[in-house]
């Protein structure tokens, strides 16, 4: 006869699940979010460059770093924002044939406990209008 079963040890829940919360006191103190920014060609004065990003805390070489990090918190407050946030145009959506420059930036990291790799121009009208949605991560060259 077996004895009795050991007790499953608990699993932490994932940060998206404990209210943002993250490591307490003693734990890892991971961010939750650790993005790298990567942007060129926006002919705005020190705009171009790798910047890192960290929010819970906020740190990082971003310059706009807290607000960054409040549109961040913005978009992943809701189920759509997060959804759409980094999410590339969908293929075949009809967008306005404006050219608003040859400005380019690559995110990669993580948001939100989430893994995020995508890239943003501004090469036409549904391009910049999601640049724009990622300003301040990104830099506002309107």
């Amino acid at each position: 006869a077996l004895g009795p079963l050991p007790m499953p040890m608990p699993l932490p829940l994932p940060g998206f699940l404990d209210g943002g919360a993250g490591a307490g006191p003693g734990e890892a103190g991971e961010a939750l979010t650790r993005l790298t920014v990567s942007v060129e060609n926006t002919g705005v004065a020190g705009a171009d460059g790798t910047f890192e990003l960290e929010c819970g805390p906020t740190g990082g070489s971003h310059p706009r770093g807290q607000a960054a990090c409040d549109r961040l918190a913005e978009a992943g407050a809701t189920r759509a924002g997060r959804q759409e946030l980094f999410r590339p145009t969908p293929e075949g959506t009809m967008c306005t044939m404006i050219h608003g420059g040859d400005a380019f930036a690559r995110i990669v990291g993580t948001w939100e406990g989430r893994a995020v790799d995508t890239t943003a121009s501004r090469r036409d009208g549904c391009e910049i209008a999601r640049w724009n949605s990622l300003v301040p991560v990104l830099p506002d060259v309107r």
